[in-house]
């Protein structure tokens, strides 16, 4: 007999957070584009479909960045020409640039994320630029994205800790944070890339913005906070967590990165702090469950694994 068959985890509601909250499914994007391999397009529609029978609302289907420096993702236009799309669910795709979005349009999308950095070290070894010179390639790209009325979502990258440059200035990541949102942006993703964070950085760098409704939080577990800090961005305010179902991803550019938060153990801990978020754990299990068999690996997840072996 398993810990669902028995009731668990029991709910006791937290005090100062949410009522519910939206989980941002990053694992058809950020989990699928730092495998070794190329996984087949009809294994990532049918991933996608697991994800939203599942219950899953936002589901980040894919990547127009160029396919030579993610060959994972090269097949961008095919996966969202045979795309079932749900009602109710959205599929945001990440543009690095305006040839990008050029690409994303003709494909039909809805809404996009644009990815920044806020070190000047990352900046030049994952955008090719500068920390300054970033943004005059975002700001057409978000001015054409919402002309033609895509919602648009800003990533800041390296917001913790940076593995060449240590510590980041936390005015430095607000700054960065703000020249987006006033660029435009709908919704700003504070991405802890390297998983460097501990709660207090996360409740000082949330304190630092003045719209914190606009805030998600993008932790990756490589130090075994990311549970944590997503407790500790709660209780700060923010409403919007990204994951990755089974915990799949890290950082083509980063190589110190690990895994991303694992969608199911983010849902077991709001499952037990009483807030709701709409997704389905079982379904969600055997999603992943199926998608590691498909990559020839155990998940992961520590949730996936104690549910499903």
């Amino acid at each position: 007999m398993g810990a669902r068959d028995v009731g668990l985890p029991d709910r006791v509601v937290g005090e100062g957070l949410p009522d519910r909250v939206t989980i941002w499914e990053v694992g058809p994007r950020d989990g699928l584009q730092n495998e070794d391999s190329t996984v087949p397009v009809a294994v990532k529609l049918e991933f996608l479909d697991r994800l939203a029978d599942a219950g899953g609302t936002v589901l980040e289907a894919t990547s127009f960045v160029h396919p030579k420096w993610v060959p994972q993702l090269a097949d961008a236009e095919e996966l969202l020409a045979g795309l079932s799309r749900r009602p109710g669910v959205e599929y945001p795709v990440l543009v690095p640039n305006e040839r990008g979005l050029d690409r994303a349009l003709k494909a039909g999308v809805s809404h996009i994320a644009i990815f920044a950095s806020a070190t000047e070290t990352f900046a030049n070894r994952n955008l090719n630029s500068t920390l300054d010179a970033q943004f005059g390639m975002f700001d057409p790209v978000v001015a054409r994205a919402k002309a033609e009325g895509l919602a648009v979502r800003g990533y800041v990258s390296m917001c913790f800790g940076d593995p060449w440059q240590g510590a980041v200035p936390r005015d430095q990541v607000v700054g960065v944070g703000k020249r987006l949102l006033d660029m435009g942006c709908d919704q700003l993703s504070l991405g802890d890339t390297v998983g460097v964070a501990t709660p207090g950085q996360v409740t000082g760098l949330i304190k630092g913005f003045d719209r914190v409704d606009q805030l998600a939080v993008h932790f990756h577990d490589t130090y075994g906070q990311a549970l944590a800090n997503t407790y500790a961005a709660l209780l700060a305010g923010v409403r919007t967590v990204d994951s990755s179902a089974g915990g799949l991803g890290g950082c083509p550019y980063a190589e110190s990165a690990t895994g991303n938060l694992a969608t199911e153990d983010l849902v077991w801990m709001l499952d037990g702090l009483g807030v709701e978020h709409g997704v389905d754990l079982d379904k969600l299990c055997d999603t992943s469950a199926w998608m590691a068999a498909e990559l020839g690996r155990p998940s992961p997840s520590r949730v996936v694994r104690a549910l499903r072996g």
